[in-house]
Formats: C-alpha cells, sequence, structure tokens
C-alpha cells in the first residue's frame, strides 16, 4: 500500500493528464469533432450575423434564374446567327464550338470540337457571322486546330471592294490587322470593305475580312491600312467550318417566286362606264 501510495505521489498527476488526453482524442475521433463545432458555435453566436430569411433566399434564387435565362437568351441568339449564315451559302457547313483556347495565345489559335471523324480536312476554312475567322492547320479524329486571321503570322491576299487594289494583310495580335499594298499609292479610303482576293491561295476569293479603320499613304517600303475585322474573333464561341472551294463566297440563290397571274382587263362600255368581264366558271373536279 506505502508503494502503491508512494508512485501515485509521483506519478499520478501525468497519469492523470495522458488519460484524460487520450480519451479526449478518442472522444474526437468517434464524434468527429461535433462537440467542438457545437462549442465553437455557441461561443460566437453572439457575434454572427442574422440567419437568412425566406424571402432573401427567394430573391438570390430568382436572380440566378434570370443570369440563367439572359445566357440561354445570348447562345440562342448567336446560334441564330450561325445558322443563317449556313443557309446564306452554297457550299454546306460544319457548325463546331470552340473547345479550347489558351491565355497566351488567345489573338493565335482556336481549338474547334470537330475533326477527321466529321469530314474536316486541313486547309479548311472557317467563318462566323461577320466574315472571316482562319484556316484549319492541324486536325485529330475529333478536333481542328485554327490559325486565326489575328495571329502575326498569318498572312492573306485581301483586295479593297470599291477600288480593286489588292495587297495582303497580317495579324496584329488583335481585334485589327494591317494591309500592306502592292501599289505605290492605291485608291483606299476609310471604311472600305476589305475581302479576300482571287489570288490568294489559301482563301476562296470574296469572304469578308474587315472594314478600313486608318490609311498611312507614307509608310515604307509600301502604303499600309489599318483593318478592323468583322469577325467577333475575340469573344469566338461557335463558327461554321467549310471546305476550301470558289463557291464559298456566292450566296445562296433566292428562291424564284411564282409569276403573278395578269388581272383581266375591263371593257368599256358605250356610255364609258367600265364594265368588268364575267368570271370563268372552274371545271369541276373529277372524282
Amino acid at each position: 500500500m506505502y508503494e502503491l501510495r508512494r508512485w501515485w505521489d509521483r506519478f499520478g498527476v501525468p497519469f492523470t493528464l495522458a488519460t484524460l488526453g487520450l480519451g479526449t482524442a478518442l472522444l474526437v475521433r468517434q464524434t468527429q469533432a461535433g462537440f467542438v463545432m457545437e462549442t465553437y458555435q455557441w461561443l460566437t453566436r453572439p457575434f454572427q450575423s442574422k440567419p437568412v430569411l425566406p424571402e432573401q433566399l427567394a430573391t438570390a434564387q430568382n436572380n440566378e434564374l434570370r443570369q440563367r435565362l439572359i445566357e440561354l437568351e445570348s447562345k440562342n441568339q448567336k446560334l441564330e446567327e450561325l445558322l443563317g449564315l449556313a443557309r446564306s451559302k452554297q457550299v454546306k457547313g460544319l457548325p463546331a464550338p470552340v473547345i479550347g483556347r489558351s491565355a497566351g495565345h488567345w489573338w493565335q489559335q482556336v481549338t474547334l470540337g470537330r475533326g477527321t471523324n466529321d469530314g474536316v480536312k486541313k486547309g479548311a476554312v472557317v467563318l462566323s457571322p461577320g466574315g472571316l475567322v482562319g484556316r484549319v492547320t492541324q486536325t485529330t479524329a475529333s478536333t481542328s486546330r485554327v490559325l486565326l486571321l489575328s495571329d502575326p503570322s498569318s498572312h492573306v491576299g485581301v483586295v479593297i471592294s470599291r477600288s480593286r487594289f489588292m495587297g495582303y494583310l497580317r495579324g496584329k495580335t488583335g481585334n485589327r490587322a494591317v494591309v500592306e499594298f502592292f501599289e505605290k499609292v492605291p485608291d483606299v479610303r476609310k471604311d472600305d470593305v476589305v475581302t479576300t482576293s482571287s489570288f490568294s491561295q489559301l482563301f476562296p476569293a470574296g469572304i469578308p475580312v474587315g472594314r478600313v479603320e486608318s490609311v498611312d499613304l507614307t509608310k515604307s517600303p509600301a502604303p499600309e491600312a489599318t483593318i478592323e475585322l468583322t469577325a467577333p474573333i475575340n469573344y469566338l464561341e461557335w463558327a461554321i467550318i467549310y471546305p476550301h472551294t470558289p463557291a464559298l463566297a456566292d450566296p445562296q440563290p433566292a428562291a424564284p417566286q411564282p409569276a403573278a397571274s395578269p388581272l383581266p382587263e375591263a371593257t368599256i362600255a358605250p356610255d364609258g362606264s367600265s364594265a368588268s368581264p364575267a368570271p370563268t366558271a372552274l371545271p369541276s373536279p373529277t372524282p
């Protein structure tokens, strides 16, 4: 008994603390620290904000639904524009979503969600509502990489639609491009329409590219014009892939309208009054 009391006096306090620590650890493990969280919530309750009211929750849900509706309307409008572009072409195009775009190469290239399994080939032309976007440079089974017009390495033969003066266009890492003309004094003005030329090897002639924003005739070694690209390259989400064919620039011919039947001429009576001819009877349908 004396030995036990002596041991207790020597090791009792450390033993009790160790037992409490071990028991606390087992309790935390079994309850997943639930009592600790309850204790923390009880201590911090006076400093917490009031709970969310049902009206506030309903308002937040309505705002979320409204934002989703705006996003769906925007997507629907873009798809309608894309469908209108596809219908205006004689060549059948392949709509494709933009599934990849690097922030470091935002103005250089995009990846479309169509590939060789869909019939896409290297060199295919990519358009969007507004005009030319670029061309396909690489393909896989399900994706296509597109070199954009805004890439500085992209060179395209172009022509001024009004005056037919030609040059070549190079990207400028933005929604702008530069056209360098072949003539020393080209006839070019602000807001002139720029399209692909008939000498372009990469694109069919007549595809809209952009509009002239400014002209610098003193530029050496050749005059230059800054072009604003008409295709929405900066926020491109959908595009249409077309094969390289001269018919791509030709619009879809309008459906012929039925010719109107001529109205019967009125006869003039001897007293000067007009009289319409009697209507002809239609044949009865045969059974």
